[in-house]
């Protein structure tokens, strides 16, 4: 891990591609099995392991290394195509297997990832140190100097793909919402790269209906639900005006954070979304990261809300402290949804999934909506009026965002001179994750390095759209000021 720089982040293993060589990933690979197999936890010798990845060009490569891994450790390797993340995921845990998802999510297409599974979902922090505990055994006749397989023909039969697991996340949604509940909608779905792409159309179509396919894209398209390009802004409110849709729907790589827009063609950050989708499951418990809206608490819909640190390991392990009786959910300010209980409807079932998901959010949001008489951008509007913007600073070294935030942290005196002539004196700081600072006209300010990629993230939260964008444009042109 410290000699190729690929390490955990806040979802699974990253690292640039270069790095993450045959070997890298074989042995990650190895770890994870061993892992499991030590803690009695989904894995023996001669269980099956479903893998699956998404659409850059690295990911092929990856599986390959991944399955000759699952078979050196004794088991077999399901390929259950390039399916979303948490179709795969949704997959292992009905059939009581492990999983592994080669995907990078929304970064560059020169880095990807591995995301690991167990049979009950995501793996925790603590799995994260158990992974990292093993000492694994690697043949050096397999690998060259470079960390390539000396003999790629021996390693480069993946199993035939089989739909079973695309099949069973479409049975999940199309039974869940009700028949032809979509009959009347017209939906716009960017395509771009995701890998969600064609089980989004299925999904969208067999619920009724009118999908227009935008902007397929066979190059990988790196696509941050938090911090949406200028360019898809354009699109999506020139999407909306030609084609008079109801919303637009999209996703990240992994197609596990999703895009969702109003009828106007304005997309709805996942901290609001999430809201939405948590009343329209009559969710009663709700984790979300810190740096979530908090029209979440203002809204009063929800018996409790836990905040967390930023990441879906951190959610899910909230969720195991609501109480058994709770209907538990979570959500990210990416907009990817959990559920940690299964949620009830009338005779409909839709079973946990612990994992962060994307294409139950827009499904939720076009329900809720329809039974209010609502299109949604007035369903938007009956929250409590807090808005919220982020961006990030690329190529910022993740040692010196840390050097800056325990600077201000440990002198008050630095916060007051950045931020007091823009925002007024600070009442509170949070450190859940980052540097969060709450102003006394509450508006807010939180910095955060990125635990995915050499970024320096910050969020901002204000009582009007244009005053959080004003907000997180001016920090942001603070932040690269500290830039060296």
């Amino acid at each position: 891990m410290s000699s190729s720089g690929v390490q955990f982040g806040t979802s699974g293993a990253r690292g640039l591609v270069s790095a993450m060589t045959d070997e890298v990933c074989y042995a990650y690979t190895s770890a994870f099995l061993q892992h499991l197999l030590s803690d009695n936890h989904g894995f023996n010798k001669g269980s099956t392991v479903a893998i699956s990845g998404d659409l850059r060009n690295s990911s092929p490569r990856i599986l390959i290394a991944v399955a000759a891994a699952i078979r050196d450790q004794g088991g077999q390797p399901i390929n259950c195509g390039f399916i979303p993340s948490p179709a795969l995921a949704y997959f292992g845990q009905q059939n009581n297997i492990p999983s592994i998802m080669i995907t990078g999510s929304h970064i560059p297409d020169d880095r990807n990832g591995i995301k690991f599974n167990t049979p009950n979902g995501e793996i925790t922090k603590s799995d994260e140190d158990g992974i990292r505990a093993q000492a694994v055994t690697i043949a050096i006749e397999l690998f060259n100097s470079q960390g390539l397989f000396i003999d790629p023909s021996a390693n480069n039969a993946l199993p035939e793909s089989s739909h079973a697991a695309y099949e069973l996340y479409l049975k999940r949604y199309l039974t869940f919402f009700p028949e032809n509940c979509l009959k009347n909608k017209t939906i716009a779905l960017y395509e771009h790269s995701t890998v969600g792409r064609d089980i989004f159309n299925d999904i969208l179509s067999r619920l009724g209906a009118k999908v227009l396919r935008l902007a397929r894209s066979e190059a990988f398209i790196s696509v941050d639900t938090e911090a949406i390009r200028p360019e898809d802004s354009v699109l999506a409110k020139q999407w909306a005006s030609e084609y008079d849709v109801d919303c637009i729907i999209s996703a990240d790589g992994d197609a596990d954070r999703p895009l969702t827009s109003d009828e106007k063609g304005e997309w709805i950050r996942g901290d609001i979304t999430g809201i939405l989708t948590a009343e329209y499951l009559n969710a009663s418990y709700v984790a979300t990261p810190i740096s979530s809206n908090t029209a979440v608490e203002k809204y009063g819909q929800f018996r409790h809300v836990a905040r967390t640190r930023i990441g879906s390991p951190y959610v899910i392990e909230a969720m195991t402290q609501a109480k058994s009786n709770d209907t538990t959910v979570g959500y990210e300010a990416n907009g990817g949804f959990l559920i940690y209980t299964a949620i009830k409807h009338q005779n409909r079932v839709l079973e946990a999934l612990p994992t962060r998901d994307a294409i139950l959010v827009p499904l939720s949001l076009l329900m809720l909506a329809d039974n209010r008489n609502m299109t949604l951008s007035q369903l938007v509007a009956t929250l409590p009026p807090r808005y919220t913007a982020s961006d990030r600073v690329k190529d910022f070294p993740t040692e010196q965002s840390k050097t800056i935030l325990s600077n201000l942290l440990n002198d008050h005196a630095i916060i007051n001179s950045y931020f007091e002539p823009h925002f007024g004196t600070f009442k509170h700081i949070d450190t859940t994750d980052g540097l969060r600072i709450t102003f006394k006209n509450e508006e807010v300010v939180h910095l955060r390095p990125s635990g995915n990629a050499p970024e320096f993230r910050c969020y901002n939260e204000a009582t009007t759209p244009e005053r959080a964008i004003d907000m997180n444009k001016l920090c942001i042109n603070l932040i690269e000021s500290w830039k060296s």
